[in-house]
């Protein structure tokens, strides 16, 4: 391999997905940085790295990406770290801050207050810093850490995850791995990225590789080790699956309809065979 560089999120949701390259010998064939989602998702537009953790949302804004198969950061319930925080009931919010981290959980705020929760609120970016958010405006997005070390009886409170679910049905996509199209042609004839990086979840999911980082983050962030470790075999689903795809594609419709994302290209794969370059493109669900 000729060295890609990969450019991680530093949330303890990412732990798992990156196992192999942190306590095993993949990383030895890659430059890995790590970063907040938005700035992943900027060096693969901007070309400073090859391969990211990027956000759902920037895939319909960063041309010529191609996603790696069944590995994501998921949900099928409540997720726990992607929080609307409020110091008034939901129907009184009419300032929200957003998260500057963020840009997937930007478009579903969006889109959750526009189709179901009622328009017309004013949305201002702000950095993720719950007392100045809210001393500005009447709630505020926060994601990843921050938004688990909330302490939820002291304010109200919307589980974006939860609210997608009850809304549509489905299930929602933060984010998942994918790399440039360009950085495709350093990759070595008989190297299966793909498969890197599944082994590497995989392996990060182990039960063993589950108490390690419970025990290496929960200290982190003022959680205990059951906190941790429940919130990352039970908050956060790691595959892209049909029913995953299902929900990503109606989050890029949805966005795309009220304006908070420009229209998403189809969705396409890295095949199995990585040695070939080709790509699929998974029809429309």
């Amino acid at each position: 391999m000729h060295g890609l560089r990969i450019s991680a999120i530093s949330y303890l949701n990412t732990a798992p997905l990156m196992w192999n390259f942190e306590h095993g010998d993949a990383g030895r064939d890659f430059h890995i940085s790590y970063t907040i989602p938005s700035a992943c998702a900027r060096a693969l537009d901007e070309g400073s790295a090859d391969i990211g953790i990027i956000p759902a949302a920037a895939y319909a804004q960063i041309p010529d990406l191609i996603i790696l198969p069944d590995v994501a950061i998921a949900s099928r319930c409540p997720v726990r770290s992607i929080l609307l925080v409020s110091k008034v009931p939901l129907e009184e919010i009419r300032t929200v801050a957003l998260d500057t981290s963020s840009m997937t959980s930007v478009a579903l705020t969006k889109i959750l207050f526009e189709k179901w929760l009622g328009g017309g609120r004013e949305f201002s970016p702000m950095a993720p810093n719950l007392p100045q958010m809210l001393g500005a405006c009447d709630a505020g997005l926060l994601i990843g850490d921050p938004a688990l070390q909330i302490d939820r009886s002291r304010y109200f409170t919307l589980d974006l995850a939860e609210e997608w679910i009850h809304h549509t049905g489905k299930h929602f996509v933060f984010a998942f791995w994918a790399v440039r199209r360009k950085a495709l042609q350093h990759l070595k004839e008989s190297q299966d990225l793909a498969a890197i990086f599944q082994r590497s979840r995989d392996h990060g999911l182990q039960p063993s590789s589950i108490s390690q980082i419970a025990r290496e983050w929960g200290p982190r962030l003022n959680l205990s080790e059951n906190e941790v470790r429940s919130y990352l075999t039970e908050n956060i689903y790691y595959h892209l699956d049909k029913s995953c795809r299902e929900g990503l594609q109606l989050f890029y419709q949805y966005a795309a309809e009220i304006g908070a994302l420009p229209k998403a290209p189809s969705l396409k794969f890295l095949t199995a065979n990585a040695a070939t370059r080709e790509t699929k493109a998974v029809p429309a669900v």
